[in-house]
């Protein structure tokens, strides 16, 4: 499978510089309070999109998503779905809880994803990744420090 081989070196290159811009973009110049462990995922999440690994970053992303979100609401006891909420419901974030979900919890009569979309929908899934790694940075950079 040509996706499980690694990418060359300038493939790895232009996702590495896509990756930094949107930090450089979802950061801007502000400081952020920022979770520990959310910071620590992050760089596993662009190791994987460097890589190539698309499902793995949408997993990824949602658990930095996840939590950031639990150090941003500190008080929270609940599922991710409640959480999203408590953070005030972001769509796009539910769409990333619910994709995340699809993948890491198998459904034997309907696959999220099966070997022949790994051949077949390789630039639908990179986009995917693409946007869970939008909404994992916007997340990662909602507060403000000082």
């Amino acid at each position: 499978m040509n996706h499980l081989d690694y990418p060359n070196i300038e493939i790895w290159q232009e996702r590495q510089q896509w990756f930094e811009n949107e930090i450089e973009v979802a950061q801007g110049q502000g400081s952020y309070l920022l979770s520990e462990q959310a910071c620590a995922l992050t760089a596993e999440v662009q190791a994987t999109f460097c890589s190539g690994a698309w499902a793995a970053v949408l997993i990824l992303a949602a658990t930095v998503v996840e939590a950031q979100l639990r150090e941003e609401i500190t008080d929270f006891k609940g599922n991710a779905k409640g959480l999203i909420d408590a953070a005030g419901g972001e769509p796009q974030l539910h769409w990333l809880r619910r994709r995340r979900n699809s993948l890491v919890h198998a459904n034997p009569d309907k696959p999220a994803l099966t070997v022949d979309q790994q051949w077949t929908e390789r630039d639908e899934l990179e986009r995917e990744a693409r946007e869970a790694v939008r909404l994992m940075l916007d997340a990662l950079f909602m507060s403000p420090g000082t």
